[in-house]
């Protein structure tokens, strides 16, 4: 269904128009009637597809936030390792009675920053695919709204037609309607 009351009622507000138009016994009337239903079912999946890739995005950003945390983590450990072992390469280049246990100590400082680098590499990474798939979605989300907009749209158009008893409106109602189904099926593409 919708997010929001206010369309909710601008459909029961529309089925009503159509409900009383029906009983005129007007062919056009009952064509622009069953118009308006389809148009209302297939505005409300397109409505509710909008919101699931909102969500996604929204999902996929979260992902793409918490993976550069886990680099920045890992690149600040490998920071790290990688001065403690400069550190102790310097005081191993010192001589004195401790050099060999400050080379030691150098090597699995070096051991440890070595294996912190490819784990923040893979967190980078990680973060590109979750930031690549948000763009994705919000490019879906803003073809949907478009569609969404496109079908309301035909839907309060295509009632004109029951008030003013013409056949243009519910004509415009139906290119609107497939200029909205064709965006909405072309995010998916």
């Amino acid at each position: 269904m919708s997010d929001s009351p206010l369309e909710e009622l601008e459909h029961h507000e529309h089925a009503e128009h159509a409900e009383h138009a029906a009983h005129a016994n007007d062919p056009l009337i009952s064509q622009v009637t069953f118009t308006i239903a389809v148009l209302a079912v297939v505005a409300a999946v397109a409505a509710s597809l909008e919101t699931t890739e909102s969500d996604k995005a929204i999902s996929a950003k979260n992902d793409a936030v918490l993976a550069q945390n886990q680099a920045t983590d890992a690149w600040s450990e490998y920071q790290s390792d990688s001065i403690k072992k400069n550190l102790y390469l310097v005081a191993a280049d010192g001589g004195g009675a401790k050099a060999a246990s400050y080379a030691r100590k150098a090597a699995d400082e070096g051991a440890k920053a070595d294996a912190a680098k490819p784990r923040a590499l893979k967190f980078e990474e990680q973060r590109k695919a979750a930031t690549e798939a948000a763009e994705g979605h919000e490019l879906r989300h803003g073809h949907l709204t478009i569609a969404s907009t496109l079908l309301h749209m035909a839907i309060a158009i295509a009632t004109l037609a029951i008030i003013l008893h013409r056949r243009w409106p519910w004509w415009t109602a139906l290119a609107l309607a497939v200029a909205g189904s064709g965006l909405a099926a072309w995010a998916f593409l």
